[in-house]
């Protein structure tokens, strides 16, 4: 594994209020390293990926994403980085081709490198056919997988995944996993956060978030023999017992 790091954090922490969503958490993520970030819904997941992605700033702790520092290069880490939310990002009343030019666009792409970038991807999903059909005419594994290589279509930096397998049925989340490993195999850092455990498996190395505190950090293999466990989802279970909040 490149042990270059991608992102680094160092006691990070975001309090609104008296509440502390993200507890002081520290660590460091390599150079096309698929890197889970787990936790049960509340655990802090979603606030700690939104300053990784200057969109939220720290309260306190310090952090770099891509080399850039999130209190003062959010801009910079913005350009560095692609996002695919749970929820469906693409606009459905465009064309597949529609969206990929404007995406690439957003993304500072230039004209002849969009033209480019638009055909080896529709190649690579076997889209050919398809360019010109609505985006909500496609069936969900068609439109994940879109949104993902659109979200990369910029040869980012890395990229981050908020529970991208959401609603797919288990053969499309394998196809749509090989695309990762294809990304990651680029040298593109995947940073993903999913609640199906088999999935946690496929990481290089997974850290498991319980009321905003990283509770476990190591490789999947690793996690299962320290916690004496058939699968992640035992070692998931195990730890997310822990939790005293819920939201």
């Amino acid at each position: 594994m490149n042990h270059e790091t991608a992102i680094t954090a160092v006691a990070l922490t975001k309090r609104f209020g008296n509440f502390t969503a993200v507890d002081a958490i520290s660590l460091e993520v390599y150079k096309g390293e698929i890197f889970g970030f787990l936790g049960a819904n509340g655990a802090g997941k979603t606030t700690a990926m939104r300053m990784f992605c200057g969109l939220s700033l720290p309260t306190s702790g310090q952090a770099t994403v891509a080399g850039y520092d999130v209190y003062t290069q959010t801009e910079k880490i913005k350009r560095s980085i692609g996002y695919m939310s749970q929820r469906f990002s693409l606009y459905e009343d465009l064309s597949v081709g529609e969206n990929i030019e404007f995406y690439a666009g957003i993304y500072g792409l230039s004209n002849a490198r969009i033209r480019e970038k638009s055909a080896q991807l529709l190649n690579s999903l076997r889209m050919q056919d398809h360019a010109a059909s609505l985006v909500r005419t496609l069936p969900l594994g068609w439109r994940q997988k879109l949104a993902f290589s659109i979200a990369i279509i910029h040869d980012p930096a890395i990229v981050f995944l908020d529970e991208p397998t959401g609603g797919v049925d288990p053969l499309m989340r394998k196809e749509f996993w090989s695309l990762i490993y294809a990304a990651a195999d680029r040298g593109i850092t995947i940073f993903v956060t999913t609640h199906y455990m088999d999935e946690a498996e496929y990481c290089d190395r997974v850290s498991i978030l319980v009321d905003g505190r990283i509770k476990a950090l190591d490789t999947p293999e690793s996690l299962m023999e320290t916690w004496k466990a058939a699968s992640m989802d035992e070692v998931f279970l195990h730890l997310a017992r822990m939790a005293k909040r819920t939201e």
